[in-house]
């Protein structure tokens, strides 16, 4: 129960419908019950008297049970899903309030498939929490309590066998089927995380996997997850199924007690036979509120499940940040012993690296492919965090200031660039939203794009452009910014090396004083760099102006010698 104690807390904000949802829950329930005794005792008043009055007062207690059951049924409906309701939306604020901190290195723990499945699935799984889980054992507690009192003034053996049906159906089977489906370790949850992760995988890959021929064994392997929980699905039915069974069976042992007892006692002269139908109605209306119970281990246990997998997201201590905002003007930027390991690897993505980027200097960071070029600069922008070492941004620790601040400072194009479906224009406000059309245009033409509509369309990801043409896009959102700092992961990669150039020119003229950090496999044209960092195996191998590490012959000067042999 404990791992439900974060969403009881949520659910319990909602202190006022929750209460008046167990209230009116009550007054439904033993309105129920003495509508059904009402009945029992009428039948029997019919049969052994003729006193109309009685009876004409007795049948308007029954309309009156009848309806105030209805009223209070829908008062229940209503309060308790205006509560669920509340608390998934408390839910989703609280989990995404503790998601946001650690979302830069989610996707190296998680896949995007089974994340989706958790942050929509698991959360929706818990609207069950209060309806299923916490509200029906409080309401069933209160209805037994009130009837059994009631019928102790008529029969305390009827009351005792009420309690011991209560202890049956409300507490005994629900735990025992709470243990099997423990004990069994049904993985619906995570096969359907399963089933998620490799949905989106395939369809991701659906190109690769047919150009490959490997599209009908992707298609074997999502069948059989899906078969596996199908099969998980059925047994969790299953086990409701019985549980209901079991509750009933039980409900009828019990009414079938207190109709032989009640007889027994009757014929005993110790019960006035005219209250024996009214007791075995009673049996019957508080045992038809039982339902819920059956499947209560379910939903138990699969608001439990839901709990720990959303926690198991979250459960890291978030990075304690600063909330000071950047200083205006120009930024420096440093790293002392900076160092970081990927979550579960053993080889350093960064290892030990102290270097200095000046305000307004030009700065390349080179090496060849898994050297940690990418990873620098992610921890640079404050993307992924130091594990060691410190990143300073004039001369002040990076983990004073906000996120925000930082970002907000930056003009960031990486490998990767996130285009979203809608119009160009759209795609470009997502860095100024006050831009006008003349400046979303004067942005595409300085990147050599001035033919493209602002009305254009894009797809999904950006599939409609070239991998050239999504670059230069991401650069021209990135000119619309106005940021003091450039950083740059391979902008130009898949753009021709003459418009590259180009385009590499007309950003240090247009900022002169604003300070360039590129990521580049790309070694022709650093001569224009104020200085060059040389990574490999996430290790500083050494640094300098372009003639600095030519002329000192080293790990630089390899590269330049098998870049000229390559391209001879």
């Amino acid at each position: 129960m404990s791992e439900l104690t974060h969403v009881l807390k949520l659910t319990l904000r909602e202190k006022r419908d929750v209460s008046l949802a167990i209230v009116f829950g009550v007054l439904a329930g033993l309105a129920s019950v003495a509508l059904l005794a009402s009945s029992g005792y009428l039948i029997s008043k019919a049969a052994l008297t003729g006193q109309m009055t009685v009876l004409i007062v007795i049948g308007a207690c029954l309309k009156l049970f009848g309806l105030g059951s209805a009223v209070s049924r829908y008062s229940e409906r209503l309060f308790s899903h205006r509560a669920t309701f509340t608390m998934l939306g408390n839910l989703r604020v609280s989990f995404f309030e503790r998601l946001s901190p650690l979302a830069p290195e989610l996707y190296s723990k998680y896949r995007s498939g089974d994340l989706l499945a958790r942050i929509i699935g698991d959360v929706e799984s818990l609207q069950n929490f209060l309806l299923r889980v916490f509200y029906p054992p409080v309401v069933l507690l209160l209805v037994f309590m009130g009837t059994i009192l009631f019928t102790v003034y008529f029969s305390i053996y009827t009351a005792i066998l009420l309690a011991i049906g209560y202890l049956l159906t409300a507490v005994a089977v629900p735990a025992y089927f709470a243990w099997r489906k423990r004990r069994r370790d049904w993985r619906t949850r995570e096969s359907r995380g399963a089933l998620s992760a490799e949905a989106a995988e395939f369809l991701y890959g659906f190109r690769d996997l047919k150009i490959h021929r490997q599209l009908a064994g992707k298609e074997q392997q999502i069948s059989d997850l899906i078969d596996f929980y199908n099969e998980e699905q059925r047994n969790e039915g299953k086990e409701e199924v019985y549980s209901q069974s079991m509750n009933g069976f039980i409900a009828l042992v019990i009414s079938l007690a207190i109709l032989a007892s009640g007889a027994y006692f009757t014929a005993a002269g110790e019960l006035d036979g005219l209250f024996l139908a009214m007791l075995v109605m009673i049996s019957l209306g508080v045992f038809e509120n039982m339902a819920p119970m059956a499947a209560f281990p379910s939903h138990f246990e699969e608001s439990r499940k839901a709990a720990v997998r959303l926690d198991s997201i979250v459960d890291e201590m978030p990075r304690v940040k600063g909330s000071s905002d950047l200083p205006e003007g120009g930024l420096s930027i440093s790293s002392r012993n900076l160092s970081y390991v990927f979550p579960d690897e053993q080889r350093p993505a960064l290892d030990d690296v102290s270097i200095d980027l000046p305000r307004g200097s030009k700065t390349a960071i080179v090496g060849p492919s898994g050297s940690g070029k990418s990873t620098l600069l992610a921890v640079l922008m404050d993307i992924l965090p130091a594990r060691s070492g410190q990143v300073l941004i004039n001369s002040a620790n990076s983990e004073k200031f906000s996120q925000e601040s930082i970002w907000q400072s930056l003009n960031v194009v990486l490998q990767e660039n996130h285009f979203f479906q809608g119009t160009l224009r759209s795609n470009l406000k997502i860095a100024d939203s006050k831009a006008n059309d003349d400046q979303l245009a004067a942005a595409l033409e300085r990147v050599e794009l001035g033919r493209f509509s602002l009305e254009m369309d894009v797809e999904e990801k950006g599939q409609n452009f070239s991998g050239g043409e999504k670059q230069r896009l991401a650069i021209a959102r990135a000119i619309l910014k106005k940021g003091e700092v450039w950083m740059l992961d391979e902008p130009v990669s898949s753009v021709d090396s003459a418009t590259g150039q180009l385009i590499y020119e007309r950003l240090f003229n247009d900022y002169p004083e604003q300070t360039f950090i590129i990521v580049s496999h790309d070694l022709t044209g650093l001569e224009k760099m104020d200085q060059i960092i040389v990574l490999e195996n996430g290790k500083l191998m050494e640094k300098g102006s372009y003639d600095e590490l030519m002329r000192s012959k080293g790990y630089f000067y390899g590269l330049k010698e098998i870049e000229q042999q390559v391209m001879a």
